[in-house]
């Protein structure tokens, strides 16, 4: 899961010191505690004195949501009838409850996270893309980095190593593991060790981790260090892979459709216009991280398509399952637009 706080070095999906999987697990079984008990009462958005919706979006500070920060700047979500406000959270552990709580009335997650939510039996659904891989293996916005004089020079390489992640079974992991298998590993060996993305480089540099797994402004960091990759775990494992997406209650969606496809509408004309105005989306992060510059203009951006690709998240559903992250076949059609 990404985790962050606002207005200190940005930390990218899924966490500084991210909660384990049983920890992930726990504040799901609360979320679904938490949805019976409303029973619809919190989930009902205000109407503001301009005649506008009031919706609160749960959201992690990091490069992935820049899209909905110009969303706002630019009117897309006035235009659609909603006064959006933000609210930061550490990661999805805490957005999924939120938002089926009603607390937030859309959150924005990695897709395994939410594949893992409705897999404990919550009503979660995707409204809108997030962020995607760039597809370009060696320049996307995450990878795996290892020294400059390590004798790991491919993925498969990697069985048997110490690699460091921010979170333990969740999407970096599961990435990880597909790419080290189809390059003639066995990621059954890997010691994965559980650091914040900030923690990644330096481990790397004292020698406690062989590689790390890092994203964006993390991975611009690492090879200006010195370090080199390996490995494009995203892209290696889809082109098109949907890394996170923008959901939120079937029950908000039923008994709220016009604000929830209004949010869908801004999103996407949001989305649109990061992807053509890299500039903006690039200059949009002053507002709510603090980056060094030089690392803020040389980072890779992801890629942020206006369409969900259906096809990475089913792929993304099978290698949690492969891994035993999820028990049973996900609903991935349920949980998609």
């Amino acid at each position: 899961m990404y985790r962050s706080i606002a207005r200190v070095p940005l930390v990218h999906r899924f966490t500084p010191r991210a909660p384990r999987r049983r920890g992930l697990v726990a504040a799901l079984a609360l979320a679904l505690s938490l949805t019976l008990a409303a029973c619809g009462g919190g989930n009902s958005p205000a109407t503001t004195s301009e005649g506008t919706t009031a919706v609160k979006v749960g959201v992690i500070p990091i490069i992935d949501v820049a899209p909905i920060y110009l969303g706002i700047n630019k009117g897309f979500f006035k235009e659609q009838g909603l006064d959006v406000s933000l609210e930061t959270a550490q990661g999805g552990a805490a957005i999924v409850p939120g938002v089926m709580s009603g607390q937030y009335q859309f959150g924005f997650s990695n897709t395994i996270s939410l594949l893992l939510a409705q897999s404990q039996g919550l009503p979660v659904k995707a409204v809108s893309a997030g962020v995607a891989s760039t597809g370009v293996v060696g320049k996307d916005f995450g990878a795996v980095v290892v020294p400059a004089n390590s004798p790991i020079k491919s993925a498969a390489d990697l069985a048997g190593k110490r690699v460091a992640v921010n979170t333990l079974k969740n999407i970096n992991t599961t990435t990880v593991n597909n790419v080290v298998r189809a390059a003639g590993g066995d990621p059954a060996g890997i010691k994965y060790v559980e650091l914040p993305f900030q923690d990644i480089p330096a481990a790397i540099a004292r020698g406690d981790v062989d590689a790390g797994q890092v994203v964006e402004p993390f991975l611009t960091i690492a090879t200006q260090q010195g370090n080199r990759q390996v490995t494009s775990n995203y892209a290696g494992t889809d082109p098109n892979l949907a890394v996170a997406l923008y959901f939120t209650s079937k029950q908000f969606a039923q008994q709220n459709p016009k604000a929830a496809q209004g949010f869908t509408a801004a999103m996407q004309k949001s989305l649109a216009y990061a992807q053509e105005h890299p500039d903006e989306a690039r200059g949009v992060l002053n507002s709510y991280t603090k980056i060094d510059p030089a690392v803020q203009s040389a980072m890779t951006l992801p890629k942020w398509p206006t369409e969900i690709d259906k096809a990475s998240v089913q792929k993304l559903a099978d290698l949690a399952q492969q891994d035993g992250l999820l028990t049973k076949a996900p609903d991935v059609a349920g949980l998609l637009p």
